[in-house]
């Protein structure tokens, strides 16, 4: 497909497309080697197929997976988190904190945590930072405000303390934490919004009202936390031919290159990734003009990689896309930093040009193709309009 300055044209995902739906990762840890400029997944153990359709079904049958759940409880009264409910809810968040840090990834306001660990799901109870810990300390940090539970504020404290500690020293946060080195999950994760999500956070904690209660020298940490992690967005974006683009999913976390993931998840432009970031940089006050100049950069790219007359079709086992000149435009997941081009991998590890291409349970499985540009374009003409 071709724009219209003659480009081919590429990729991005939704803001929540991966939101509570991680992919299951597999049996034993994978190894990356970079020869020549290829990068190379070498898996130690190659899952099964019926371990793949065991872990969707963990995932899909799960009550307590992730969901967004923070969007509708922000708006509640401040009644709210005293009445009978709300102290329900705080209970169940708390019953689920790992060790006086942070969340795991699920949904901690459903129930108590008894001691059955099934009850997490596939991804256990240990702290996360994806798509985990930053709600529930909006909820406690909401709630110790309205009604000084000395357990809400130290809970607070204690996840702060696990976002702030996660942090490497060039400004990205990794995959996972603590540390492990022998896998990708060290390296400064874009991925499923990670770091704009933790950065926005941070702004919330170092800027609302909501945080007073932290006191200043833990609100100026979570700035200066906030700052570096900015930094590292700015070094990050990608450059071709001396033009900025968008980011990658990862990055190393010392020398600031491109990383792959999982052995579908290549070194890629990332269209999704991109959103989210592009997202968190208009929504900065005042913003620097190397700020201005990335987002512009940024939004630009996303003008030049749009895919039209392309119509997805998702059903709950596969993805297909066919022609059609009626269709909206879409943006694909991942592309060739040199050439553009959207770029398709299977659990083989082979990079190919068309989706159809890889295998029928990645098509299904992963978000390949997304409507995201258009939500940048939105809100790129409103910041337009705030800046003004």
């Amino acid at each position: 497909m071709m724009n219209r300055s003659g480009m081919i044209v590429v990729a991005a995902l939704a803001l929540a497309a991966c939101a509570g739906t991680p992919d299951v990762a597999p049996s034993a840890p994978a190894r990356v080697d970079i020869q020549g400029g290829s990068i190379v997944n070498l898996w130690t153990q190659k899952p099964s197929d019926a371990d793949l359709a065991a872990a969707a079904k963990a995932r899909d049958t799960n009550p307590n997976r992730p969901v967004p759940w923070w969007a509708e409880i922000s708006k509640k009264p401040d009644s709210f988190y005293g009445s009978e409910e709300g102290r329900r809810m705080a209970e169940n968040i708390l019953s689920w904190q790992d060790r006086g840090t942070g969340w795991p990834l699920m949904n901690t306001t459903r129930e108590p945590f008894t001691g059955d660990v099934s009850k997490a799901g596939p991804w256990g109870t240990k702290a996360a930072l994806i798509k985990a810990t930053v709600n529930e300390l909006r909820f406690l940090a909401r709630a110790y405000r309205v009604t000084k539970d000395e357990r809400y504020k130290q809970a607070v404290l204690g996840g702060l303390n696990f976002i702030l500690s996660a942090q490497h020293p060039s400004g990205g946060w990794p995959h996972s934490y603590p540390l492990r080195m022998n896998d990708y999950s060290h390296y400064a994760t874009f991925n499923d919004d990670m770091m704009p999500d933790l950065m926005a956070l941070l702004q919330e904690v170092a800027m609302l009202p909501d945080f007073e209660f932290l006191g200043a020298d833990n609100r100026k940490k979570a700035q200066h936390a906030n700052d570096k992690g900015l930094d590292f967005i700015l070094t990050t974006q990608i450059r071709v031919d001396g033009r900025r683009t968008g980011w990658a999913q990862q990055y190393d976390e010392v020398t600031f290159e491109p990383r792959p993931a999982r052995v579908f998840e290549p070194v890629a432009i990332s269209g999704g990734e991109s959103a989210s970031v592009l997202h968190y940089l208009m929504s900065i006050k005042n913003p620097s003009s190397q700020v201005v100049a990335a987002i512009e950069a940024g939004v630009q790219w996303y003008r030049n990689v749009q895919i039209d007359g392309l119509r997805l079709t998702q059903t709950k086992d596969d993805r297909i896309v066919t022609p059609d000149p009626s269709a909206p435009p879409i943006w694909a997941r991942f592309y060739d930093i040199q050439t553009g081009r959207p770029i398709f991998v299977g659990r083989d590890g082979v990079i190919r040009d068309r989706l159809a291409d890889i295998d029928q349970e990645r098509r299904g499985g992963y978000a390949w193709y997304n409507f995201s540009g258009t939500g940048v374009f939105k809100r790129y003409a409103t910041w337009q309009s705030e800046r003004k």
